[in-house]
């Protein structure tokens, strides 16, 4: 269902997690630009990201597991974001080579803005259900 404002959170969280950081590097180091597909854990990650997402935006009748799959994606993309600023922290210590970090380091931090948003239109539309079937 497109016309509800959680899928398109969820659309939003697809085209961060599942094609923009196919064209932002994570950082560069030496003026080569780093992409997660060079890290296998980031490509796992990133992966199960995405397919949470689109499981999430495909299972629009069952509102409670949505939910629970919007939590799940907010917590894996915490745990990208803990690795990816672990490892940008290690570049900076780097001596011989000049790293810089790219914004795609920052867009998991987009992604969990939007799976709230997501999750509490999701959380409006089941108390909203919940209280019409109420009054039956």
């Amino acid at each position: 269902m497109i016309q509800r404002i959680q899928t398109i959170y969820l659309l939003l969280t697809f085209l961060v997690t599942g094609v923009l950081l196919f064209f932002v590097p994570l950082w560069t180091i030496n003026g080569k630009p780093f992409y997660f597909m060079q890290d296998q854990v980031y490509t796992v990650l990133l992966g199960l990201s995405t397919m949470l997402t689109i499981i999430s935006i495909i299972s629009y009748k069952k509102r409670q597991n949505q939910f629970v799959m919007g939590r799940l994606n907010i917590i894996l993309n915490l745990i990208l974001l803990g690795l990816f600023v672990y490892r940008s922290l290690n570049l900076s210590g780097e001596v011989a080579t000049v790293s810089e970090k790219g914004i795609g380091m920052f867009l998991p931090i987009v992604a969990i803005v939007l799976l709230v948003l997501a999750n509490k239109a999701i959380k409006k539309d089941e108390d909203l259900v919940k209280s019409v079937d109420r009054l039956r």
